[in-house]
């Protein structure tokens, strides 16, 4: 075995001496035996370094220096070696720099990116200055023999988009020793170099770059495109610097010919009017001349090339943004909403929530109401919750999201037959008001004001139980078992009506054009009011007894008969799923979507208990409990996703919210409530009103509004 060459074995010291001997080695000995004498080399270096240390420079008085990390050093690169760099260069990958070899725009010779290597955490290399001595300076020479290490197809992708990532951060050095390291390349010397140009504001040049790049373009077509682009960019900066005559050149003889957006064209011709570079910026909604704008552009320009010429912006954080929303997705239980996509996410563990981010704790229990509680709905800008009694009131209540809590706003009163059903007009501004089977009336109310805008009351033989507002909210339909069908303005005038159609729920599709209508035949039908034509969408196989759509108007969750909920894509036509645990027979239980995004469903029971599931998943999540009779309606805000409201024939209406973070915010900030408006500990009971008790007087002070006293009536 060889002993390791010291000081006078042979080895010469100077640089040039070692370089002709690595010559000879090679000569005689092939790459195989230069590899383990250049491994003996660089131990008979640092016991040189070491000795001299020892010998000379001042003794002890001088700090030792530090040590140098061991390097392994390989065979000069073979023709084996040379001729794979070139097959990887094709795939995007070499171990050149972005001036396509070893000579920059002006010809002279630059360094290749193997003249950098890390010793020691110090980026080597005569460019940049950062040697401390002949030892360092001879480390870094050898490293400089290594070759790159050959990586699979999905490794050179990997290192790639992490160099990306390091140089968009400003490691510029560390990106630089990992393209070396790996032999990769982060961008075709092409794209790099028109990279440059466009941010240096070269235009002449940028746009001779696009003549290399035009045959690996995803769409040839978009040459022109890009072109537009850079020409764009460059008659702004014309106009912003005052070169009003260098602006219109490029205006008539390099955009215009172009042929291509002519529209923006003439756009671009109206900027000549601005007489300031801010009022340039402003009218054109452009960042100005500078990185800023010109970054932009390149991100745009980005785009028509392929990923195995030029990485697409930004691709880590993309991916990363992709593989979080993705996890977010699968969690059962995610319902926080979030500014950006790793908020309240580390990336260093899959993304799984707590069944804490759900309305599962009972936060504030609602008496006001004096008998069953039939109907509640929040208003669509989730401000306003709204509930209805077989007491013949209507009660709203303001929404505190971030205390959980409800307070009394105003009474509505005056529907002698109670209040099964409420529908809010899409600005929030007015409330419908539907009573049971047997009510001929249907009420409209101002909300703000307390006053009664319409009451409808078209045959005393009607039965108007349910309503829903078009989304113009100018109109509404009505409807109930016995037949009657119509379409109303907010005066109270029938416009349309179709006859013998048993309405049992409606709800106004977002098109504006067809209404959907579940009837006593157990199906759902569309109908279309401007050319009266109607079209059966879905049946079922027992009676529906409600039904509602969610934001998209592509899916209707139904409750059905002994069936339970179900989940039907109105679009295709097919039942999707069957959600299991609750109890639902001939009662009309009113369930719905929510939650963040609309992923989630609740629903109440005749059991006395809500139930929520997961939009994708039949079992439940979980199952609330705290009611003592038919939970008849349950809504989640559609605000504020973590805010869920229930109401019972127990007479009370409950408000759910999730626990920890909100719960600890809302103990210190929330005053004791009144004793109506009991707030409820986790899982507690609701408390029993029986059906003939008085109501409450703690309604004195707050505003109660007769309906049969309206100049509306």
């Amino acid at each position: 075995m060889d002993k390791i060459p010291r000081k006078g074995s042979g080895i010469p010291p100077s640089l040039e001496g070692r370089a002709a001997w690595i010559g000879e080695q090679q000569q005689l000995g092939g790459e195989a035996q230069l590899a383990g004498h250049l491994a003996l080399l660089g131990q008979a270096i640092l016991a040189s370094n070491s000795e001299e240390s020892d010998e000379g420079g001042g003794g002890g008085n001088q700090p030792p220096k530090k040590k140098l990390r061991s390097s392994t050093c390989s065979a000069l690169p073979s023709n084996n070696m040379q001729q794979q760099q070139a097959t990887t260069a094709k795939n995007g990958c070499s171990s050149k720099d972005a001036n396509n070899g070893n000579k920059s725009d002006d010809g002279s010779p630059t360094e290749s990116l193997y003249g950098l290597k890390d010793v020691d955490g110090v980026v080597g290399g005569i460019k940049h200055g950062l040697l401390n001595s002949d030892v360092d300076q001879s480390f870094a020479e050898l490293d400089g023999l290594i070759q790159p290490k050959t990586v699979s197809k999905t490794d050179q992708e990997i290192v790639r988009i992490i160099g990306q990532h390091l140089t968009s951060i400003g490691l510029h050095r560390s990106a630089e020793v990992l393209m070396q390291e790996s032999g990769c390349r982060l961008d075709h010397p092409a794209a790099a170099k028109f990279c440059q140009h466009v941010m240096d504001g070269d235009w002449n040049k940028a746009e001779m770059d696009l003549s290399e790049l035009k045959n690996v373009l995803v769409c040839p077509q978009n040459l022109v495109e890009m072109k537009f682009l850079l020409q764009e960019q460059k008659y702004l900066e014309c106009l912003e610097d005052g070169r009003v005559m260098e602006a219109l050149n490029v205006l008539r003889h390099e955009l215009t010919p172009l042929g291509h957006n002519v529209v923006r064209v003439h756009e671009l011709s109206g900027f000549m009017m601005c007489s300031t570079g801010e009022e340039l910026r402003e009218i054109a909604r452009w960042q100005g001349k500078g990185q800023v704008s010109r970054g932009a552009l390149m991100e745009r320009l980005q785009r028509f090339l392929p990923a195995s010429i030029m990485l697409p912006p930004r691709r880590l954080h993309t991916l990363l943004t992709q593989a979080v929303d993705s996890q977010k997705e699968r969690c059962p239980y995610h319902n926080v909403k979030s500014n950006a996509p790793f908020d309240n996410v580390s990336l260093l563990s899959d993304h799984l929530c707590s069944k804490d981010q759900l309305p599962l704790e009972t936060w504030q229990i609602l008496n006001d109401h004096c008998d069953e509680v039939w109907f509640c709905r929040f208003s669509p800008d989730g401000t306003k919750l709204a509930t209805g009694s077989k007491d013949t009131t209507v009660m709203i209540w303001n929404v505190d999201p971030d205390n959980c809590s409800l307070t009394h706003l105003k009474t509505l009163e005056g529907h002698s037959y109670g209040v099964a059903y409420l529908s809010w007009s899409p600005d929030s501004s007015h409330l419908a008001a539907c009573g049971p089977d047997d009510c001929p009336e249907l009420w409209v109310w101002q909300v703000e004001t307390g006053q009664l805008r319409v009451k409808l009351s078209h045959a005393s033989e009607d039965s108007l139980t349910s309503c829903s507002w078009h989304p113009d909210g100018r109109r509404f339909v009505a409807g109930g078992c016995r037949g009657q069908f119509y379409l109303c303005d907010l005066e109270g005038n029938v416009l349309e009506s179709w006859e013998g159609v048993r309405v049992q729920a409606l709800a106004w599709k977002t098109d504006g054009k067809t209404v959907l209508a579940a009837d006593t035949h157990h199906r759902i039908r569309g109908y279309n009011f401007d050319d009266l034509t109607d079209c059966n969408i879905l049946q079922e196989d027992h009676p529906i007894m409600s039904f509602t759509v969610n934001s998209t108007g592509r899916l209707a969750l139904l409750n059905v008969a002994t069936q339970g909920v179900h989940l039907w894509d109105l679009q295709d036509r097919i039942l999707i799923r069957k959600y299991q645990g609750l109890t639902q027979g001939f009662y009309t239980i009113h369930s719905g979507f929510g939650g963040l995004g609309q992923e989630f469903i609740a629903s109440g029971s005749e059991d006395h208990k809500v139930f929520v599931w997961h939009i994708r998943r039949e079992l439940p999540l979980a199952t609330l409990t705290g009611h003592s009779r038919t939970v008849n309606c349950v809504h989640w805000n559609p605000r504020w996703p973590h805010l869920l409201a229930s109401a019972s024939d127990d007479g009370t209406v409950r408000l759910w919210g999730p626990s920890q973070e909100c719960r600890t915010a809302a103990a210190a900030s929330t005053p004791a409530t009144t004793t109506n408006n009991t707030a409820a500990a986790p899982g507690s009971a609701a408390t029993n009103h029986s059906s003939g008790s008085p109501k409450p007087s703690s309604n004195s002070g707050h505003p109660t509004f007769i309906g049969g006293a309206s100049n509306g009536s």
